[in-house]
């Protein structure tokens, strides 16, 4: 039989859920946690620079991918082989965005590229203070609006910092992961391909870098090509034998994918993909410049190999273009560049439409990992791991995220729950305010 909430009883749970462990511990982690509408006001804008250093073998995973220069000899990189040698002390910083509002709550993020902490520290420092740091919408749409360069580049990337800083703010606010504020979770772990990104490419080496990673768990493996254009054929013929090499190597039960970071054209990028098909290739990925949507449309049209890109996209409108034009398989947004998570969310209700997947290239993990989690499955289905980046890169961090047979967990602790570990960090600056 149902019970009536009268006001009797609602004042009687009220008091017995405020009265419980888990507020009282709740309560003691965040005592000026704003209520009512009352809008929460930033105070202050950090940018962190962190100084440490770890060990590291020297010689290994130096392996360079084809990018655009690569047309030019003098600009060309030699071909790449490992040379084990000794561990050597690796000098590491990292710089981490810090806004501090009204009671002295906090929101923290991080690592974030340099050029893109400037824009933060000269342009959009003095704009955020006083700002309600609850109002994101507002917020994302006047920091938008602020710049007439702010729709693309190291802005944008710097308003997708400020973005990500302050969803973990909030969930500092709520006492929630950030996943919570955004709806989530859609799944208790989250699936994700590895990048192997720096690993060797002669062939031996390959196998083996393959087969390690397909034992971890890794149902889904990118490779990045060395070989374009400039490089002849040759080069064609060592993309092509990596392709078959990976195939033969790990069977028909793991996915493929391949990177060439926009370093061919659509003519070189077609005959690839022609002698490629009978491998099963997932898809083919950043094949040229972002900007030649044509050329997009043409390859998707043109072979089997599905179509990757839009790591380099900057919001929900160029998406929307190239997929209006039937450009893509798969949009590639990163929350660390597209506009953080408010617009990587807008992005795949663009996605959505379309019926094509949001894969969010995995530059780092926190920003992309809540946003997959509190997403359908059907639109952000994968997460990206870079297995060899990913080693130091949260280097100053005691928490940092993790992948445990090819799965990352369902994050607990408020916001991104960020902690910096002291003991690695051996020297920290705060980057003064522009004169």
């Amino acid at each position: 039989m149902p019970v009536l909430l009268n006001r009797r009883n609602f004042l009687s749970a009220a008091a017995a859920i405020s009265s419980s462990p888990w507020s009282n511990a709740a309560a003691a982690m965040q005592p000026d946690r704003p209520t009512g509408i009352a809008p929460l006001k930033i105070e202050a804008v950090d940018l962190l620079e962190l100084h440490g250093q770890y060990q590291q073998q020297a010689g290994i995973n130096k392996q360079a991918q084809v990018n655009p220069e690569d047309i030019y000899e003098s600009l060309r990189p030699p071909v790449y082989s490992d040379r084990p040698g000794e561990e050597r002390t690796v000098k590491y910083e990292a710089i981490y965005l810090r806004i501090r509002a009204t009671g002295g709550l906090e929101g923290l993020y991080g690592p974030i590229e340099k050029e893109p902490a400037m824009v933060v520290q000269e342009r959009l420092r003095p704009f955020l203070i006083g700002k309600d740091a609850l109002a994101g919408e507002v917020m994302w749409d006047q920091l938008y609006r602020s710049d007439r360069h702010s729709r693309d580049g190291y802005y944008m990337m710097a308003i997708s910092a400020v973005d990500n800083t302050l969803w973990d703010l909030r969930g500092k606010v709520y006492g929630v992961p950030v996943y919570r504020l955004l709806g989530g979770p859609s799944r208790d772990k989250l699936e994700m391909y590895v990048s192997a990104l720096g690993s060797s490419l002669e062939l031996d080496k390959v196998r083996t870098r393959a087969l390690e990673l397909q034992k971890q768990g890794f149902r889904y493996q990118k490779w990045f090509i060395a070989y374009g254009p400039g490089s002849g054929p040759e080069g064609m013929r060592k993309n092509v034998e990596l392709v078959k090499t990976l195939r033969e190597t790990l069977g028909e039960d793991t996915e493929l994918m391949f990177d060439t970071y926009s370093g061919w054209d659509q003519t070189y990028a077609l005959e690839w993909a022609h002698r490629v098909e009978p491998y099963r290739v997932r898809w083919m990925e950043e094949v040229t410049h972002p900007e030649k949507i044509g050329s997009f449309a043409e390859m998707h049209r043109s072979t089997t190999i599905p179509i990757a890109a839009g790591e380099h996209f900057y919001g929900r409108w160029e998406v929307q273009r190239y997929l209006k034009e039937n450009a893509l398989s798969v949009v590639q947004a990163d929350p660390e560049w597209c506009g953080g998570i408010t617009e990587l969310i807008k992005i795949g209700t663009v996605c959505s439409l379309y019926d094509v997947p949001c894969i969010p290239h995995g530059h780092s993990l926190r920003a992309a990992a809540h946003t997959i989690f509190s997403q359908s499955p059907m639109t952000f289905p994968l997460g990206e791991y870079l297995a060899i980046k990913m080693q130091h890169y949260y280097h100053f961090e005691k928490n940092p995220m993790t992948v445990e047979n090819a799965h990352i967990a369902l994050p607990t602790g408020p916001g991104f729950n960020v902690q910096l570990d002291p003991a690695k960090i051996l020297t920290q600056r705060t980057l003064a305010e522009p004169a």
